[in-house]
């Protein structure tokens, strides 16, 4: 294609779509509205967004219209807020050409719904009120009932903020509907060793710091938080290392005698008065050892109905960590051996971690458990 036959039809194209004109020959009218706003706004004069804002924004309310008008003959519940969301669309489309001074040349003023949209908000908090009510009456006993009430009557305030007394209801509905869990200190009994919890539990009461309301309906306490507000818990996590071993050592040793690959110079001989280099390969006696102190344990996550004491949900958690030390020595000629094999060389025999870094170590990747098991029991609850 001859190179500013290319540029004219580039320059076509880019201009059709910068224009909306593709968008309202797709249908897709609010859409068209809205590019060629944006277009008028950098380019006043363009021609072709003028004419697609003349011919797109009357499309794009008829459209919505249409939809108010099925929406409003509706059974479906709720079908106010459909309402309320064509009312929105389209006063969206009016501001965003009444922030257009060359818009409105084009095609005046942009529409404003704003009494059809405060009629279809009363009637729409009005429905939301009403079936908040008729929950909240089954509400006691019945979480589900409760947390459908308290989200009724959430929508009819977000619908029109302090809807007749929807703040009371609201708290009334959560009141039968929260869960109030105390997370309990982490138990650690050891026959053989003095161990402390204290990272784990520091990282537990972090957790509780970051994440009080996994979901809005389930609000978590430590013990001394709850013992100070003299709160009466709906359960109890409870959680205890019953299964842990701490430092089991295991010393592998490996001795081998290796050969150098190539050959390398051993020495000098005379041939015919002259000293000339000899080559031949070389061997090493190579010792390499590797110490694994390994320490993990199981940690019992019990959530309990404090009200009858029984288990609801138990989970057992495993977690591992191993500490490694390797090192090496040899006899013999350093040049048989590798790069790696020498480094391992540099290397001595160390003392293991003290048992308390080792059980701080394998508690980690419990943490990790622990926290998405717990995220993903009460995420739904």
């Amino acid at each position: 294609m001859n190179s500013k036959l290319y540029t004219i039809v580039l320059g076509v194209a880019l201009t059709a779509c910068s224009t909306g004109k593709k968008a309202l020959e797709k249908g897709n009218f609010d859409e068209a509205v809205y590019t060629a706003v944006e277009r008028l706004q950098k380019s006043p004069t363009n021609s072709t967004s003028q004419q697609v804002l003349k011919e797109a924004y009357p499309l794009a309310l008829n459209y919505h219209q249409g939809r108010v008008n099925n929406w409003e003959k509706s059974t479906e519940p709720f079908h106010w807020e459909r309402v309320i969301s064509e009312y929105d669309a389209m006063n969206q489309l009016g501001s965003a050409i009444d922030n257009c001074p060359p818009c409105i040349r084009v095609v005046g003023d942009g529409k404003k719904f704003v009494e059809p949209l405060q009629a279809a908000r009363n009637l729409a908090a009005s429905d939301r009120y009403d079936s908040g009510n008729f929950h909240l009456g089954n509400a006691k006993g019945n979480r589900q009932e409760a947390k459908m009430a308290f989200l009724d009557f959430e929508r009819a305030s977000q619908i029109i903020p302090g809807y007749k007394d929807v703040s009371n209801k609201m708290d009334n509905a959560y009141s039968y509907a929260a869960v109030n869990v105390v997370l309990e200190q982490v138990t650690v009994t050891s026959k053989l060793y003095q161990l402390s919890n204290e990272y784990f539990q520091d990282k537990v009461n972090e957790f509780l710091r970051t994440n009080p309301k996994m979901n809005i309906f389930v609000q978590f306490y430590g013990p001394q938080h709850a013992s100070d507000i003299k709160l009466k818990p709906h359960q109890i996590v409870r959680l205890q290392f019953d299964e842990f071993m701490v430092g089991q050592t295991y010393v592998n040793t490996n001795t081998e005698n290796i050969t150098s690959k190539d050959s390398v110079k051993v020495g000098e001989a005379t041939v015919n008065g002259k000293k000339v280099p000899v080559y031949n390969k070389v061997t090493a006696k190579y010792t390499k050892s590797r110490k694994t102190v390994t320490s993990n344990g199981i940690l019992d996550m019990q959530i309990i109905d404090f009200q009858t004491k029984q288990v609801i949900h138990r989970d057992k958690i495993p977690g591992t960590f191993v500490w490694v030390n390797e090192w090496a020595n040899f006899n013999g000629d350093e040049r048989a051996l590798t790069k790696d094999q020498l480094n391992l060389c540099k290397n001595k025999e160390l003392l293991p971690p003290a048992p308390q870094i080792l059980f701080t170590e394998f508690t980690k990747p419990i943490y990790d458990q622990l926290t998405r098991k717990i995220r993903k029991y009460y995420e739904n609850y």
